[in-house]
């Protein structure tokens, strides 16, 4: 008897700017249904390592290591709101939750520290997410914003407009899938978003 191939996978960032939103259950919940891997932010966490940097005097290597660990933190959080989501720290586990169609939140301890990204504050969770949805072979990435969005641009203006940080168009010319962004924390944009067909489906 045939067995029916997992779902395309997708990667969804949400930002950090996020946590403790009114709509990050509701935004959970449209990922938990489309069995998505989700990516956190750094947020408050990330803000506090950069504020600190000119402070303490640690170089921009130290800073992406420590924003990394904040992502971590991010993840902390929302798992506890999400204890469901599987906690995938590695290819084999993230893999492992697809092919049971489960929804993953990422810790990025230690692949992340591993990404070939500059350490940099060009880079943030945003081409962290780009980068492991490429390295995945996710069939899209969604960048989840509470600022509006506009409804039809490109990468670069995503970063021209501050939405994105400045690696991610450089990134994105490596990457075979979809980027999408929804904005003002839309769970009914985001579940648009996850529910459309894939380029890349099986």
């Amino acid at each position: 008897m045939p067995t029916s191939s997992p779902r395309p996978l997708a990667v969804v960032k949400l930002g950090g700017s996020l946590f403790g939103a009114p709509r990050l259950g509701a935004l959970l919940d449209v990922a938990a249904r489309h069995g998505a891997l989700v990516v956190p932010g750094g947020g408050p966490f990330a803000d506090a390592v950069r504020a600190l940097q000119p402070t303490l005097g640690f170089d921009d290597r130290a800073a992406h290591e420590m924003a990394i660990l904040a992502m971590a933190q991010g993840a902390a959080l929302i798992q506890r709101l999400r204890p469901d989501f599987d906690r995938v720290a590695s290819m084999d586990e993230i893999e492992r939750a697809r092919a049971a169609g489960r929804a993953a939140l990422w810790w990025p301890v230690p692949l992340a520290l591993e990404a070939d990204v500059p350490a940099s504050w060009d880079v943030t969770s945003d081409s962290l997410a780009l980068w492991l949805a490429r390295a995945v072979g996710a069939a899209r990435v969604v960048f989840v914003k509470s600022a509006l969005a506009p409804v039809s641009s490109s990468i670069a203006d995503w970063a021209r407009d501050g939405l994105v940080d400045a690696h991610l168009p450089r990134l994105a010319q490596t990457y075979a899938g979809e980027a999408l962004c929804v904005g003002d924390a839309s769970p009914e944009a985001l579940d648009a978003a996850l529910a459309a067909p894939s380029r890349l489906a099986a």
